[in-house]
């Protein structure tokens, strides 16, 4: 995936897959010093380091979800995300250290209490673009990829697969912009989306391929039943019963742009790693670092050695 020698790019986490993958992934009998667990931590200190040794990021931007159970979207749909277990305070625990550990290696860390992790993301990814950076989505939510424009492209760093707009329209059947359509007709139960009943993945893809937008197959819903999809004459009657839910469901699915953050390309600029914090925080986790937090401060000086800025 090449980009043009002079276009800058910007590398924006979001913090909650990779805090919540370590969690179910090392085991918490991993324990610090007081006897709480570390886990978590000790896996996005892997994380990180992985990460910042791999891209060598000049410029980053790490999104945290301080509330983990309520934002915005559940003003407009109280059953948002509803269905997801309570996070253990174990586990909340964890969460702050993880977000002082990402400041203490020189990262820009944003959070806030009514607006998701993707919101926050979407709204750097926004205004960096207007700065003229490429942006790089690091993640394994799907969702996210309704942000991938020109040369952007979405990362799962775990598993290590890379998706620009052309991968994932083969992938999802849409292109990025339709990515919240197709989560508004078909649903996501993750998140506790209803999306339209009896609309599945396969005849949302097939109706967006025809008219695009949600809002464009409302403005033809007379012609869908002569459309060459499976039980295409039941469709009108579904969708004109559920209108309201599927316009409901997109813009649950729709990334806001507007968050009410800071950003600007100096603040994402990744600084000298703060060794005397990042040895605070190994002294928490009771020295189970394993040399993650020294990698973790040399990476930092390998951005400055190495990464134009």
């Amino acid at each position: 995936m090449n980009t043009p020698a002079h276009q800058p790019t910007v590398y924006l986490i979001d913090a909650s897959i990779y805090i919540f993958r370590a969690w179910f992934s090392v085991p918490d009998s991993l324990r610090g010093e007081n006897g709480m667990p570390v886990n978590a931590i000790y896996g996005f200190c892997r994380f990180l380091t992985e990460f910042a040794e791999r891209s060598r990021a000049s410029h980053v931007g790490i999104a945290f979800d301080e509330n983990l159970t309520q934002s915005f979207r559940n003003d407009i749909y109280p059953e948002y995300k509803m269905n997801r277990e309570l996070a253990p305070e174990e586990l909340k625990n964890q969460f702050k250290y993880c977000k002082r550990l990402a400041q203490a290696a020189g990262f820009h860390c944003v959070g806030h209490d009514r607006y998701e992790a993707d919101d926050l993301i979407a709204t750097l990814c926004g205004s960096m673009r207007k700065s003229g950076f490429r942006n790089v989505i690091v993640s394994g939510d799907k969702d996210l990829a309704q942000l991938i424009q020109g040369e952007d492209y979405w990362w799962d760093f775990a598993r290590d697969k890379k998706l620009m707009s052309a991968q994932v329209l083969e992938k999802f059947g849409v292109p990025p912009e339709a990515i919240q359509d197709y989560l508004g007709l078909c649903g996501d139960a993750v998140d506790n989306i209803p999306g339209v009943p009896g609309i599945g993945p396969k005849t949302a893809v097939a109706l967006l391929q025809e008219y695009g937008t949600v809002e464009r197959l409302y403005e033809n819903l007379s012609a869908v039943a002569q459309l060459k999809v499976r039980g295409a004459k039941t469709l009108p009657a579904k969708l004109e019963a559920h209108k309201d839910q599927a316009l409901l469901s997109k813009l649950l699915a729709t990334v806001a742009y507007d968050a009410p953050i800071e950003c600007h390309p100096e603040l994402l600029l990744r600084r000298s790693a703060e060794v005397s914090r990042l040895q605070e925080i190994g002294q928490i986790m009771g020295g189970r670092g394993d040399g993650l937090f020294e990698r973790l401060a040399m990476s930092s000086r390998l951005v400055e050695r190495h990464s134009p800025v």
